[in-house]
This record gives structure tokens, C-alpha cells and sequence, in this order.
């Protein structure tokens, strides 16, 4: 039986002209033997015919849309259509360079006590460049339950990117998948994953994050001001809440 890697990507119309370059990468990824991956795409605010016909003929592709309710509600309804054990997420205008998906797999087979992966980041320029990411990155391995929100609790930053997630299907349900928020959800997720259970950091680049005028990081209100306190206010209540429950963990279908 295939097991299979659900790929979550959420899109509003803007986006959608990217779409052919993140399946280009999608296509080029070697998996395990025994490991097939599919990509639910969801349009925020349409109905997913939006989505070009050359990328739609893969019966891997599955798009679908919705009544537009931002990021986080697009990646939890594509997450609510999908049937893997593990989940990645993928932005619409992001790419995946070569092996990213088989190192997400092969540590989360090694090890089934982690719940969910991360990986180094190279952001990709309006020019073609490949700049490091900005933060300072974890040291390869282990990243124990707990140690992302204590970073996050005194920056309001994440160590590390939520854009290259990977995490088990059983734990994201757990988490109660991503938050209705107008950014930050990926973050918001990230946090409350990381107070669940130990998570893992591979050293290895696992994506190209692309940036433009246009992506949601680039809005006003994204590091500042009344909304960025909701959502910091937001997120720290969920994971405080997860935080002090005394949750018992198992990892079915680990492999």
C-alpha cells in the first residue's frame, strides 16, 4: 500500500500565476520507496477551477476553493480533504528544492517519538538570488517540546521558518489544525506543535521562500500595532492552553 504525503497549499487569485513553478519542484522530489505525495490546493474566495489546467491533469493535484476567509481557514479546509499520515505545508509562490520532502520523511520514520520537522530557509529574490533566511538557524536535530515557544515568548518571532513544516497527521489534528487569523498562522501553529511534542530540526535547505511586494509578510500591520497584538495575544493563549495540559502522545502510522 502507498503511503502518501499530503501537500497543503493555500492561494488567493494573485498567487495563482506561481502555482506552475511550486509543482515544477513538487515533481522533481524523489520519494522513499513505498511514498506517493498528493497536493490539496485551496483558492480563498473561489471555487478552484482558477487553477491551470497543465497542473490539474496530475491526478495528484486536487484543487478545490472556498467563501474567502484568509490563510488559515484556506489551509485548514485543504487539510480537511486530505488522506496522508504526514501533512506539509507549501505556499503558493514558494518552492521546494531537490530532496526536501524525502529528508522530512526519512526523519520522521527514524524517529516516532518527533511529531514534526523544520528546516533551513533560503529566501528567493526578486532577482533570482538565494539569500540565507535572516534568523539564526537551531542546531541540527532534536528541538525539544517547549523550546520554540520559550524563544517565541521573549521575541515574537519563530527560530525557525513555519513555511517548511512537515508534521504527523495524528498531532496536527491535535493542534486543532491553523488559527482564523489574518497572518501568523503558520506561527500560531508552529507554537502550539512545538508545546506537543518534540519536534526536528534538518539542517539541509528545505525551501526557497519567495519575496515579493506581494506576499502577506510585506502588509503594514504584519509586524506592528493592534492587529499584531491580537494575533501575538492570540497565539500565546492557545499555546499556554496546550501548554499545561497533561496530554498523552502516541504516533500511529509512524512507520
Amino acid at each position: 500500500m502507498t503511503r502518501i504525503m499530503s501537500i497543503v497549499t493555500p492561494v488567493h487569485a494573485a498567487a495563482i500565476p506561481f502555482l506552475p513553478q511550486a509543482y515544477e519542484s513538487l515533481v522533481a522530489q524523489a520519494l522513499p520507496d513505498g511514498w506517493d505525495w498528493e497536493w490539496l490546493i485551496q483558492v480563498d474566495g473561489g471555487d478552484g477551477t482558477e487553477v491551470l489546467a497543465d497542473i490539474t491533469s496530475d491526478r495528484r493535484v486536487k484543487p478545490s476553493g472556498s467563501r474567502k476567509g484568509g490563510p488559515g481557514v484556506a489551509r485548514t479546509m485543504a487539510w480537511g480533504r486530505s488522506h496522508g499520515e504526514l501533512v506539509k505545508v507549501l505556499d503558493a509562490d514558494d518552492v521546494l528544492p531537490p530532496g526536501a520532502l524525502a529528508r522530512d520523511i526519512e526523519v520522521l520514520q527514524a524517529h516516532p517519538d518527533v511529531g514534526w520537522t523544520v528546516s533551513r530557509v533560503l529566501d528567493l529574490m526578486p532577482n533570482g538570488s538565494l539569500v540565507h533566511y535572516t534568523l539564526g538557524d537551531p542546531e541540527a536535530g532534536r528541538m525539544p517540546r517547549g523550546e520554540l515557544y520559550n524563544y517565541w515568548a521573549t521575541t515574537n518571532r519563530p527560530q525557525v521558518h513555519p513555511a517548511t513544516l512537515c508534521v504527523r497527521q495524528h498531532l496536527l489534528a491535535l493542534a486543532g489544525g491553523w488559527m482564523a487569523l489574518p497572518a501568523s498562522e503558520d506561527t500560531a501553529l508552529l507554537i502550539a506543535l512545538d508545546v506537543l511534542s518534540d519536534g526536528y530540526f534538518i539542517p539541509e535547505t528545505g525551501l526557497h521562500y519567495r519575496k515579493h511586494d506581494g506576499q502577506t509578510t510585506a502588509h503594514s500591520d504584519h509586524r506592528g500595532g493592534p492587529e499584531w497584538e491580537a494575533r501575538m495575544g492570540a497565539i500565546r493563549k492557545h499555546a499556554e492552553a496546550l501548554r499545561h495540559q497533561p496530554l498523552l502522545l502516541d504516533t500511529p502510522n509512524s512507520g
